[in-house]
């Protein structure tokens, strides 16, 4: 880092974000989950690692908020061919399945195929988030569809029990199955409130869209769920109140270690148009980042991230990966503040 030019342009070979950091330098250390074999509306997040990587070389390496964060090292690892082989094995079973609106009868095969597919990629990233934890680093998983952030969530709740979960989302994934399938991105936060005990809450913000079953799921949760609802924030908002009073409110609840779960398309579409499922209304970027901001100066510390449901456009249309990639080294660099 002696000869790095924080401010020359990035080589096109170069790293995350155009760092020279390899993973033994890095005190964060990203994952990239090129995994989106459910995707119930558009496909594509398979793609967002290698998109963002590429559109990472064009962030400013100085940050308002979190200062220099590349100081700290910053490594994304390659992605195993394993998973994207997985998730294009587990996507042609599943497409048919999904265009005729759900499993039926004699989709019992193909949909247990699918099941073992997200199990597989469960386990991939339980056990690389958990050997980043054990290397003293700070995680961040790149998706993929967010049922990629299930294995990440898993390990940090297995290293320090009672974890709150911010989840900046257009959806509350809170469906116990969803077309036939329980490894769905629409079911993700389901499966994580049924299955790890060590998650003590979970704070919702920007939720647009929900089904009956979901908002049953957050009434019965006796406050273990707390859903912002983006209409409910908008209104307050329009009411006069702050921005800066509602992040306050949100992150009140929330216990002293958090993980960060952030589906993109918890931003206003405008910013990610090309999004599985993008819903109209959501968060700006700035919102995100005066949110994230709230949280980091809480004194809470940020045990770790996940990024997804980024889905790349094309050529000279890609914002998407160009927001997600700014998107990522504000959550680094949050995640780094409060672990300095």
């Amino acid at each position: 880092m002696n000869h790095f030019d924080p401010d020359a342009a990035a080589r096109p070979d170069s790293g995350i974000f155009g760092l020279p950091h390899d993973a033994a330098e890095a005190r964060v250390l990203l994952l990239p989950v090129p995994y989106d074999a459910t995707a119930s509306y558009r496909a594509g997040a398979a793609a967002a690692p290698a998109a963002i990587l590429a559109a990472s070389r064009q962030v400013e390496l100085f940050d308002r908020q979190t200062g220099h964060p590349y100081r700290s090292g910053i490594h994304m690892r390659s992605a195993d061919p394993m998973i994207a082989e997985t998730s294009h094995r587990a996507r042609r079973l599943a497409l048919p399945i999904i265009a005729k609106g759900g499993a039926g009868k004699g989709d019992e095969e193909a949909v247990a195929e699918v099941e073992q597919a997200g199990e597989a990629v469960r386990e991939h990233v339980f056990a690389a988030v958990s050997e980043i934890f054990d290397m003293g680093k700070i995680p961040g998983v790149v998706g993929g569809d967010h049922s990629v952030a299930f294995g990440a969530i898993e390990a940090a709740a297995a290293r320090h029990e009672g974890i709150g979960l911010l989840q900046i989302d257009a959806h509350a994934d809170l469906r116990p199955d969803f077309e036939g399938f329980r490894w769905s991105h629409a079911c993700v936060m389901h499966k994580v409130m049924a299955e790890l005990s060590g998650v003590e809450r979970l704070a919702q913000v920007g939720v647009r869209d929900m089904g009956l079953v979901e908002q049953e799921a957050i009434e019965a949760s006796a406050g273990r769920i707390v859903c912002n609802h983006d209409l409910d924030m908008q209104r307050r908002l329009a009411a006069g109140e702050s921005f800066l009073s509602l992040c306050a409110e949100i992150i009140e609840p929330l216990p002293s270690n958090v993980w960060i779960t952030f589906d993109i398309d918890g931003l206003d579409p405008t910013l990610c148009p090309h999004t599985g499922t993008p819903v109209p209304g959501g968060l700006s970027f700035s919102q995100a980042c005066l949110l994230i901001e709230a949280l980091a100066d809480s004194g809470r510390r940020i045990l770790g991230f996940d990024l997804c449901e980024v889905v790349p456009g094309s050529g000279d249309e890609d914002l998407d990966a160009i927001v997600a990639a700014r998107v990522l080294y504000k959550l680094c660099g949050f995640a780094l503040k409060t672990q300095s």
